[in-house]
């Protein structure tokens, strides 16, 4: 692959390396938007976004910060500060640094090396690439455009060691395979799959960002699954994870991790509790993996009641449906009329609470919440009910 005579960079990010070259520090644009430029050169890959340019510099983290009025204090122990350009986009300026120690998740680093030392640490030769922004140069030591051109994901120097500095690259060799359909190179693949015990070493939350990321980017979720599996790593995180069931007729859309690991785990709730996701994403797939499937007829009120059993998982339910059967049920178009109408479906869309109720005389405690079960089950069954006037009859009959 060859290089362009010179990147269209935006005149807001050249600022901010006019200013630290006029200081007398090299400055290089590396990382995934130059990858990413380079791949939609040649078609493959989408538009690059200016605040996606981020920087390499012989600058230390203090000299940044005294350059440059508007900062962010990113990682300023590891070399990167968040450099805001006249538009408000964050751009990263990370000093040339190389490490000096790492156990495999955490790594200690040193500056004041240079850019070709900077570069070897890197995990990846497509990652592996600067650009200078002033001079049109380019720096490719270890044939970065090569590996874009034949499609490979191959470690910068002995993989091994790579991915001993940290685990999580070997995640990332899956992200990137799967999102550019692209292969592993064989000696970085047999690193990986000879060094995927160390995963368990890495924090959920970072383990997570990686799984979500790669259903998000993935070209095809099957052959993001099938490395995740034939590496090692499903079975260190998300044991059971599969798509043989509906791989032929999922359309994989939205791109939305916690519906796609509801698709694919049969405990996504367990998953992501491992994965440490939120509160809300956990409860959300909770309430599909509850919830019925479908309603258990095609009435008005077997779709509300249906839709109050879900507890909010409809729409997802939905969507489950078309990912697994490849096309929408028959039903969805009674839940969309029923939302459409504004129909009651959980007690928080009652004409009367629990203050209302112990207006009326019901005792507090416990007895609030039966009789608004059993206020919820009348109008389910006829939402004209769904009255302050015509609950509250209700209520003074019991």
């Amino acid at each position: 692959m060859s290089f362009p005579a010179q990147l269209a960079i935006p005149e807001e990010v050249l600022e901010i390396a006019r200013r630290l070259d006029h200081a007398g520090h090299e400055v290089w644009c590396v990382g995934g938007a130059i990858r990413d430029a380079l791949l939609r050169r040649h078609g493959m890959d989408a538009a690059l976004e200016p605040s996606d340019l981020d920087f390499a510099t012989s600058a230390t983290p203090e000299q940044v910060q005294a350059l440059f009025r508007r900062t962010v204090n990113v990682g300023v122990k590891h070399g990167t500060v968040g450099v805001l350009d006249r538009s408000r986009a964050l751009h990263e300026v990370t000093t040339f640094r190389k490490d000096v120690t790492t156990d495999g998740r955490h790594a200690v680093v040193a500056f004041g090396v240079s850019l070709e030392d900077d570069l070897a640490r890197r995990d990846f030769t497509i990652n592996a690439i600067a650009y200078h922004p002033l001079r049109h140069e380019w720096r490719d030591p270890f044939g970065g455009a090569q590996d874009l051109a034949d499609g490979l994901v191959r470690a910068v120097g002995d993989p091994i060691q790579r991915f001993r500095e940290d685990y999580l690259r070997i995640l990332r060799a899956l992200r990137f395979a799967a999102r550019f359909d692209f292969a592993v190179e064989p000696a970085t693949w047999a690193a990986a799959r000879a060094a995927v015990a160390g995963l368990s070493q890495l924090s959920p939350e970072r383990v997570r960002d990686e799984w979500f990321k790669g259903l998000r980017t993935a070209r095809s979720i099957g052959e993001l699954v099938r490395l995740w599996i034939d590496s090692g790593a499903a079975a260190v995180w998300i044991p059971g994870v599969d798509t043989t069931e509906w791989s032929s007729a999922a359309d994989w859309s939205p791109r939305d991790p916690v519906l796609l690991t509801s698709l694919l785990l049969p405990d996504a709730p367990g998953a992501l509790r491992r994965l440490r996701a939120s509160n809300a994403e956990i409860a959300r797939a909770e309430a599909m993996a509850r919830g019925p499937a479908e309603p258990e007829a095609d009435t008005p009120e077997a779709t509300r009641r249906w839709r109050a059993a879900t507890r909010g998982a409809a729409d997802d339910l939905v969507r489950i449906w078309l990912m697994r059967q490849g096309r929408e049920p028959a039903w969805a178009a009674a839940v969309t009329a029923s939302r459409a109408r504004q129909e009651p479906v959980s007690r928080g869309e009652l004409a009367l609470d629990g203050n209302d109720l112990t207006a009326l005389g019901v005792p507090p405690g416990r007895r609030i919440g039966e009789v608004l079960d059993l206020l919820l089950d009348r109008v389910l069954a006829d939402p004209s009910l769904n009255t302050p006037e015509r609950l509250a009859a209700i209520v003074r009959s019991l």
